[in-house]
């Protein structure tokens, strides 16, 4: 976990740099893709999962190593061509857990996080799970464990293989000539993350388009089908802890409405968004009919609100670094601790973000267990060996989200929630 900490370290910063330019690019063309509280939420959102996954959070079915120990046909070296055939594996098990997260009900759950933006961006790509609390993915590289192929080497591709999946998260991307036969483009992808019929589940590839080709699941995009994004049954709120477990609550409320005992199992194993009947026609849910002309989420929320949101956003931001800066000397106590300040936090600015007024109350709270943290300790989590005026700048951090969970509970009225029509 360390490891995958200090990758994070990196990779963190060059992604908030990627999506800067994008975003320059996008005022100086006069075409912007980005929506202030829908980046938040999306940034917010990778930081939750990479809290979670740099923890560990979850339960592992069985491990790769152990697959590759007790099953392995041959024992082969880390040479070049072992690489590359690790590399094939990592993608085709990736194409299979993509296509069974979009067709199998309980398994959407983990994924709808992902397609929840009404935007499509480089920020977008951030949107990931922290539902997947069971980790099967090994099972699904049984062949590289058949070949042989070391755990090291599945080790190191399989991060890289993640991150070269951001890249094409972009509308400023046209189509990319002969690559559009090679490898996943933001052409493609655009089609993958769009509602329209024309384009639902297709391009389910993550770096190589080879499988949907050769599985009947590529789409091209049509000049004469603009993509329309997000989910048909839209989230409707910025918080991406309740995006992460919406649909698994819903499922779950109608495992428990239906009378027939047979549907209450098989529900969870049925395609994506299929219902019982009784519960379909007793509790109707409203989803997209007109891809082309639906209510975008768009609370109305004041200057204010909007600058204490990416105030909170970039703090957060700020304090996860230093998590991972520090990773090992904190302790897995002390990181287990640290994790649920950011999770409690994006919950209460996020919750604030949608207008809800009980996140003030989260964030008084979170900033009051802030101050007991560093009155009991004298520190925050060691960052005074790295800074002497450390400690002081944390209670101020806590002390600016006390006054604003102050001003947005009692003083500033709650905005009317708007929306706008796109």
């Amino acid at each position: 976990m360390e490891t995958y900490a200090t990758a994070l370290l990196y990779a963190i910063p060059f992604f908030i740099l990627l999506m800067g330019i994008e975003i320059g690019y996008g005022y100086f063309k006069k075409n912007q893709k980005y929506k202030v509280m829908d980046t938040l939420s999306s940034i917010s959102s990778g930081l939750t999962n990479i809290v979670k996954d740099s923890l560990g959070l979850g339960v592992i079915l069985v491990s790769y190593p152990y697959l590759v120990d007790h099953l392995a046909v041959f024992h082969i070296e880390a040479t070049w061509l072992v690489w590359v055939i690790a590399f094939f594996a990592i993608d085709f098990a990736g194409y299979w857990n993509h296509r069974l997260s979009h067709h199998v009900n309980i398994f959407w759950n983990q994924h709808v996080i992902h397609h929840s933006s009404e935007e499509f961006n480089l920020a977008c790509a951030l949107r990931q799970s922290i539902s997947n609390l069971i980790g099967y993915f090994p099972l699904m590289l049984l062949p590289a464990a058949l070949l042989g192929v070391p755990a090291e080497v599945i080790g190191i591709l399989a991060p890289v293989h993640l991150f070269a999946q951001f890249w094409y998260h972009t509308q400023h991307i046209g189509k990319m000539g002969w690559l559009e036969y090679v490898i996943v483009t933001p052409s493609q992808h655009r089609v993958h993350h769009a509602i329209n019929p024309e384009y639902i589940d297709k391009n389910l590839g993550q770096v190589l388009c080879v499988w949907d080709r050769l599985f009947g699941t590529f789409q091209e995009e049509l000049e004469s089908v603009p993509p329309q994004y997000g989910v048909l049954k839209p989230a409707h709120t910025w918080n991406p802890i309740h995006i992460n477990f919406q649909h698994l609550w819903g499922i779950a409320q109608d495992a428990w409405r239906t009378r027939s005992l047979k549907d209450k199992i098989r529900i969870w194993f049925m395609p994506t968004g299929w219902r019982p009947a009784d519960v379909a026609l007793e509790y109707p849910r409203r989803g997209i009919t007109d891809v082309y002309h639906f209510k975008r989420y768009d609370p109305q929320v004041s200057p204010y609100l909007r600058g204490y949101a990416i105030f909170q956003t970039l703090a957060t931001l700020a304090l996860l670094l230093f998590m991972f800066y520090n990773y090992s000397a904190i302790g897995f106590e002390g990181l287990l601790l640290f994790g649920a300040f950011i999770f409690v936090g994006i919950f209460g600015y996020t919750t604030l973000m949608d207008g809800n007024r009980y996140g003030a109350w989260i964030e008084a709270a979170r900033a009051l267990a802030g101050w007991m943290v560093l009155s009991l300790t004298g520190d925050w989590f060691g960052i005074e060996n790295f800074w002497a005026g450390g400690p002081r700048l944390v209670a101020i951090y806590f002390g600016i989200t006390l006054a604003g969970a102050l001003f947005f509970g009692f003083i500033e009225k709650n905005p009317q929630h708007q929306t706008v029509r796109s």
